[in-house]
């Protein structure tokens, strides 16, 4: 399809690229309307090899001629960097940004019949840190997330930056309630393992072959971290075992330790 040059920013064809940094604006307009935004040819590779439909691409008009892998079935807006900052509220510095349909989200008892393996996620409202967190799950064998109903949105801009566009590899599904999702879990077969700095958390190396064998790997959010009602859900409160006073860790790189260690004598 022939690049269609945009040169107002207040043009209606784009109005899925205006605003991206007003968080609270992008909430109302993304999910209700189905949609996402994926930001780098990286990522945008990545979600239209995830099968994920593309709805529009908006390009430095500079890079529009080097563009050859995407889809010819969606227009291809082109604009200067002035014009796209002044859509956009910041430097599109990667040069390619592009609109996508979101999927329906597999079912809980979907996700649980699937995997041997699971993040569960209990009020992880930072981009940044779910975006990181599922980077490390694609990375280190996690089979699938279970977001809590106050997580952050995967598939905000941030996050699937910060992920690299490993969100899409990622099968994740989000509750209605919580904690009860938690007793499902273990009715599945799951041993709920609660991340915690608790003074009767087990040190992580020192699980047993049966706490390892299908985990669900419980965390919270960074500060209050894992509810009452969570801890309580849970079949074994588990800590990472730290030096220097130290008592917590970034939930992001907390995940990926702990990732590491239950995965890491897992087969392909």
């Amino acid at each position: 399809m022939p690049a269609i040059a945009i040169t107002d920013p207040d043009d209606a064809r784009i109005g899925d690229y205006r605003a991206l940094t007003d968080l609270e604006l992008r909430t109302r307009w993304e999910p209700p309307n189905g949609l996402f935004i994926a930001e780098g040819e990286l990522v945008i590779g990545r979600a239209l090899r995830a099968g994920y439909q593309m709805r529009s691409a908006l390009v430095d008009a500079k890079r529009a001629d080097q563009l050859t892998e995407l889809p010819t079935d969606a227009p291809l807006y082109t604009a200067t960097p002035r014009v796209l900052e002044a859509i956009t509220g910041f430097h599109v510095h990667r040069g390619i940004l592009a609109s996508f349909h979101r999927r329906p989200l597999p079912t809980l008892q979907e996700v649980l019949a699937t995997s041997r393996n699971l993040a569960v996620l209990e009020g992880l409202n930072t981009h940044t840190n779910l975006g990181a967190l599922f980077r490390s799950a694609a990375a280190l064998g996690i089979d699938a997330i279970i977001l809590s109903p106050t997580c952050a949105d995967p598939l905000y801009r941030r996050a699937v930056r910060v992920s690299m566009g490993e969100v899409f590899a990622i099968p994740y599904t989000k509750t209605d309630t919580w904690p009860h999702p938690l007793t499902t879990i273990r009715d599945a077969g799951y041993t709920v393992l609660a991340m915690t700095p608790a003074p009767d958390a087990v040190a992580l190396p020192q699980l047993t072959a049966a706490q390892r064998k299908r985990p669900a790997l419980l965390l919270g959010a960074e500060g209050p971290g894992l509810s009452p009602d969570a801890l309580k859900a849970s079949d074994v409160r588990v800590a990472i075992p730290m030096h220097n006073n130290v008592d917590s860790l970034n939930v992001a790189t907390a995940a990926a330790i702990t990732f590491y260690e239950l995965t890491r004598d897992m087969t392909a």
